[in-house]
C-alpha cells in the first residue's frame, strides 16, 4: 500500500488557526463505516450517537509547555529545545534547533539562568539527550519558561494555553494534545454521563512521532516511535463490561484508540497495565476493542488518516474528506470533528 494512496487536496485557508470560542460548537461530520453515508451536525449532537451502556474512552494526558527558547552559553546564539520524553530524572530526549549548534557538551541557558541544559549525546534520528539543572520544581519552572508546542501549520499565537488542553487533562507528559478531545466541555461530558454512558480514562503521552510525516513509499516500511501508556483496573473493567455486554466502545481520538488496541489480547479483552507502544494501524488491521471513533481531520498521507482508513475504508474516508473540503470544514488540531460509526 502506497503513501500516495492517502493523499487529498486541502486549501490552506481551511487549516484552523484558532480554537472556536465554544468548544462544543464545532461542526461534526458523521461517517457510516459500512455504507459510506455522510451526514453533517454540530459537535454537541454527539450524544445522539451514544447509547446507555456504551463506553466513551478518553485520553487524560496533559500537554506540557515543552518548547523552550534559550541562549547558547559563550555565544548567546538562540537555541530552541523541544522536550519529547523524560528518560530519567532530569535527562530528557529532545528535538533541538538548529542542530548544528547542539553538539555534545553544549550548554544552554533559559530565563537568565533559571534553567540550564547540557547536551549529553545525540540519540536516534538526530534527537539530543539533554540534562537539565535548576533549583526548585522542574514543572513549575517549565510552566514559567515554556511555551505550548503547537504544530507548525498553526502560525497564530495561542492567547490562552488552556485551549490546547482537554478539559479532562490530568497526567502531564505529552508533547502534543489529543486534539479530538478539545471539543468536549464539562457540561457535555455531564450530559453524556447522565444518559448512562460510562466514561473510561486512559493515558497515552503523545509524542511528536505520531505527527512525523510518512516518508517511505510503502507504508509498511514506516517506523512509529514508541509512546508511554497507562490503563488502570477501573478503566479496563468499564471498557470490558461494555464490550462483553454488546455495547459500543467509542474512542475519543486516535491516541485513545491506539492505547486500548495495544493493550487488548486477541480475544478482545483489555488488560490493565502500562508500557510503551509503537502500534501502527493501517488498512487491513482487525480492531479488537474499538467500535466507533471520534477524531479530527488529519494531514494528507499521515499515519492518522491511515488509522481512520483502517476503520472506515480508504475510499469512504477520502470521499468524506472531499465532502468536508467542499463544505469548508475546519481542518487539523483546532478544526472540526468527525465521527465514524
Amino acid at each position: 500500500m502506497k503513501r500516495q494512496d492517502f493523499y487529498y487536496e486541502l486549501p490552506e485557508e481551511l487549516i484552523a488557526q484558532d480554537p472556536l470560542e465554544n468548544r462544543e460548537s464545532s461542526r461534526l461530520l458523521v461517517l457510516d463505516k459500512r455504507s459510506g453515508a455522510i451526514s453533517h451536525h454540530i459537535f454537541r449532537e454527539i450524544t445522539d450517537y451514544l447509547n446507555p451502556g456504551d463506553c466513551l474512552v478518553i485520553n487524560d494526558t496533559k500537554v506540557i509547555p515543552a518548547r523552550l527558547i534559550g541562549e547558547k552559553e559563550g555565544t548567546g546564539a538562540k537555541i530552541e529545545i523541544l522536550l519529547l520524553k523524560r528518560r530519567e530524572n532530569n535527562i530528557w530526549e529532545t528535538l533541538v534547533k538548529p542542530g548544528r549548534k547542539a553538539r555534545p557538551g553544549t550548554k544552554v541557558s533559559f530565563g537568565n539562568g533559571l534553567l540550564t541544559g547540557e547536551i549529553l549525546e545525540i540519540a536516534e534520528e538526530g534527537n539530543r539527550l539533554v540534562q537539565f539543572t535548576y533549583e526548585g520544581i522542574f514543572e513549575e519552572i517549565l510552566d514559567r519558561l515554556g511555551q505550548m508546542p503547537l504544530p507548525p501549520y498553526i502560525t497564530h499565537q495561542l492567547k490562552d494555553k488552556s485551549r490546547y488542553q482537554t478539559v479532562y487533562a490530568r497526567h502531564s507528559g505529552s508533547a502534543a494534545a489529543p486534539t479530538a478531545g478539545l471539543h468536549f466541555t464539562p457540561e457535555l461530558l455531564q450530559t453524556i454521563e447522565d444518559k448512562g454512558i460510562n466514561i473510561a480514562r486512559v493515558t497515552l503521552h503523545v509524542g511528536l512521532g505520531t505527527f512525523r510525516p510518512v516518508k517511505a513509499e510503502e507504508i509498511t516500511e514506516h517506523h512509529m516511535h514508541s509512546e508511554f501508556y497507562q490503563i488502570d483496573e477501573s478503566a479496563a473493567e468499564e471498557i470490558n463490561r461494555a464490550k462483553e455486554g454488546g455495547h459500543k466502545v467509542v474512542c475519543v481520538g486516535t491516541t485513545s484508540c491506539r492505547t486500548i488496541e495495544s493493550a487488548a489480547d486477541e480475544n478482545g479483552h483489555l488488560e490493565a497495565g502500562s508500557g510503551w507502544t509503537d502500534i501502527f494501524i493501517y488498512p487491513g488491521y482487525r480492531f479488537k476493542m474499538l467500535d466507533s471513533l471520534i477524531t479530527n481531520f488529519h494531514l494528507p498521507e499521515s499515519t492518522l488518516i491511515m488509522l481512520v482508513s483502517a476503520l472506515a475504508g480508504r475510499e469512504h474516508v477520502l470521499k468524506a474528506y472531499e465532502e468536508a473540503v467542499r463544505e469548508s470544514y475546519r481542518f487539523f488540531s483546532f478544526g472540526d470533528a468527525m465521527l465514524v460509526v
